[in-house]
């Protein structure tokens, strides 16, 4: 992290440690959708199909939202 004009011995900011971690946990969100919409349809469940498809787009705009902030944050950070 970087504090004024001062460099830090961190890999990278905690700025960037936070989005990374909220992308990541983005990820995964959307892989487990995939098996609860699975589970759903198995239990004969459209509204719930429905519902898990629509939290796992949800989690795909964020995530989209996400890795652009993240672009922008490392676009500004310096060496």
């Amino acid at each position: 992290m970087t504090t004024g004009n001062r460099q830090s011995q961190e890999p990278i900011s905690n700025l960037e440690y936070d989005f990374v971690t909220v992308l990541h946990n983005k990820a995964e969100a959307v892989k487990a959708y995939e098996h609860y919409i699975k589970d759903a349809q198995e239990a004969n469940s459209q509204p719930c199909v429905e519902l898990f498809q629509k939290l796992r787009q949800s989690d795909m705009e964020q995530a989209k939202e996400i890795r652009h902030h993240l672009q922008e944050v490392l676009g500004t950070s310096r060496e």
